[in-house]
C-alpha cells in the first residue's frame, strides 16, 4: 500500500509541474505592459499622489451627541472641486448646500435626534484625481431646554415697502451665540436686495433692506435654529421659514406746517388728505414709521395712563397703529372742523372719516409714514423705528461683520451662511 501511495504522489507532483510550465508560456504570450494585444502586466511602478487634500474637523469621528444642527466643516487644499454627501443610517442622502466659503456644508433642515449619519468630502484637484475624507458620528438625544422661534409675518402675507422683517425668541440669546446664530439666518429676495439682521434687544432681531423694498419683490426668510446651541444648555426648537410678498410702494408723508398728508402710489402722488396732528401738550412725533397694526373698530381708553381729570375712553373707527406710544392714524369726525388748520389731537393723525376709511381700504402693514416739522422726535424702540437709524448705524447692530459686495445675486450679501 505504501509503495503505491508513493507512486501516485510522484505521478501528481510531475503533473503539477507541467501545468505551471503550461500557464507560464501560456501568459508570457499574451503579452507585456504596453502591448497592444493584453493587459500585460504591472511593473511596480508608484502611482502619481493626487494633487488635493481635504479633512473633516467637524463633526470628528465617532463623535457623540452632535448637535441636530451641526455643519459639515471641512478643509480642502489644492482643490477644484469639493463636494460634500451627507447620508443616515440607511445610505439615504440628506439634503444640504455648501457655504458661500465653501469651508462648510448645511444640512436643510435639522439632523434626527439620536440619529447616525456618515459624512463624505471630496475634493479634485486639477489632476483629476479625487481624494475623499469621512466622519461618521451619532446625534444627541433630543434636549429638554428648547428655546421657541417665532415670526411676526406668516406665510403668504402681503406687506408694504417699509417691513422690517421681525423674528423673535422665547429666552434671551447670549451675545456670544448671536453669530453663529445669524450665520444659520438667511434673507433671499426677487429681486436681489441689499439688507442686514439687526439685533433690537436679547429676544428680538430684525432685518431690513437698505432701502425700502422693491414693489412687487417676493421674499423668503430662514431660521435655520432647530437644534443649535444656544447657551446655557438651551436648543433651537425648530427651524422657521416664511415667504411674503411687497404690495405697491405706498407712502404717506404728513407736513406738520401744512396740516397735510399726500400719498403717493409708486412714486406718483394719488391723493392728499386734510390733518390735525397733536395739539402742542401733545405733539405728534416726527420721523419715519411703519403701520404696524389695522383696526377697523376700536376703542381708545387712556384713564390709566392720563386719568380720571385728562383721561378719556372714545370709540375709534379705521385706526392704524404707529408707535407702542399710542399714536395712530385714525379718523376723528369731531375734528373735521379743524383738519387742516390747526393740530387739537393727543398725538395722533386725526383724519375725515370718508378719508379715514380710503386709507384703511389702500394701506398694509408695513407701509411707511413720514411725519415732518412737530414739536417732539420720534424716539427710537418707540414702534418699529427700524427706517428712523441710518444705514451705517443700523448695519452695526449686526452679529456679523456687514459685507456689502453680493457672492449670490438672490441671496442678501452679508446673510449667506458661511463655517
Amino acid at each position: 500500500m505504501r509503495v503505491r501511495d508513493q507512486r501516485n504522489r510522484r505521478r501528481e507532483v510531475l503533473a503539477a509541474g507541467m501545468l505551471a510550465v503550461a500557464l507560464a508560456l501560456t501568459s508570457a504570450c499574451t503579452g507585456g505592459k504596453g502591448s497592444d494585444d493584453g493587459p500585460g502586466w504591472q511593473d511596480g511602478a508608484e502611482q502619481p499622489a493626487a494633487k488635493a487634500s481635504v479633512s473633516i474637523s467637524e463633526p470628528a469621528a465617532d463623535a457623540k451627541d452632535v448637535p441636530a444642527a451641526t455643519a459639515i466643516t471641512f478643509a480642502a487644499e489644492e482643490a477644484e472641486d469639493t463636494t460634500v454627501e451627507l447620508t443616515d443610517a440607511d445610505g439615504a442622502a440628506v439634503e444640504g448646500s455648501l457655504a458661500a466659503d465653501g469651508t462648510s456644508w448645511l444640512p436643510a433642515q435639522a439632523l434626527t435626534y439620536g440619529g447616525s449619519y456618515t459624512a463624505t468630502v471630496t475634493a479634485t484637484g486639477d489632476d483629476g484625481l479625487p481624494v475623499t475624507a469621512t466622519s461618521a458620528f451619532t446625534v444627541m438625544a433630543k434636549p429638554d431646554k428648547q428655546v421657541r422661534i417665532s415670526s411676526f409675518l406668516g406665510d403668504d402675507q402681503t406687506v408694504g415697502v417699509a417691513m422690517p422683517l421681525i423674528v423673535k425668541f422665547g429666552r434671551a440669546i447670549p451675545e456670544q451665540y448671536r453669530a453663529d446664530l445669524q450665520r444659520r439666518m438667511t434673507v433671499t429676495s426677487t429681486p436681489a436686495q441689499e439688507g442686514s439682521w439687526h439685533w433690537v434687544s436679547p429676544t428680538e432681531v430684525r432685518y431690513r433692506p437698505k432701502e425700502y423694498w422693491q414693489a412687487g419683490s417676493e421674499v423668503s426668510y430662514r431660521v435655520q435654529a432647530g437644534g443649535l446651541p444656544l447657551g446655557d444648555g438651551w436648543y433651537g426648537r425648530a427651524d422657521l421659514t416664511v415667504d411674503i410678498a411687497i404690495g405697491p410702494k405706498l407712502v404717506m408723508t404728513v407736513d406738520n406746517k401744512t396740516k397735510r398728508m399726500t400719498v403717493t402710489r409708486d412714486g406718483k402722488k394719488i391723493k392728499t388728505i386734510l390733518v390735525s396732528l397733536g395739539k402742542k401738550s401733545t405733539p405728534s412725533s416726527s420721523g419715519t414709521m411703519v403701520v404696524m397694526e389695522k383696526l377697523r373698530k376700536t376703542v381708545f381708553d387712556t384713564y390709566d395712563e392720563l386719568g380720571p381729570e385728562d383721561g378719556y375712553r372714545t370709540k375709534i373707527d379705521y385706526a392704524q397703529r404707529l408707535t407702542w406710544g399710542g399714536e395712530f392714524i385714525h379718523a376723528a369726525p369731531w375734528s373735521e372742523g379743524q383738519q387742516g388748520t390747526t393740530n387739537v389731537s393727543h398725538g395722533c393723525v386725526n383724519v375725515s372719516m370718508a378719508n379715514g376709511a380710503w386709507l384703511f381700504d389702500n394701506t398694509k402693514v408695513g407701509d411707511p409714514i413720514v411725519v415732518k416739522g412737530t414739536e417732539r422726535k420720534l424716539q427710537l424702540g418707540n414702534g418699529w423705528t427700524d427706517w428712523n437709524v441710518s444705514w451705517d448705524e443700523y448695519v452695526k447692530g449686526s452679529a456679523l461683520p456687514y459685507e456689502p459686495a453680493a457672492a449670490d445675486p438672490d441671496v442678501s450679501p452679508s446673510e449667506t451662511p458661511t463655517a
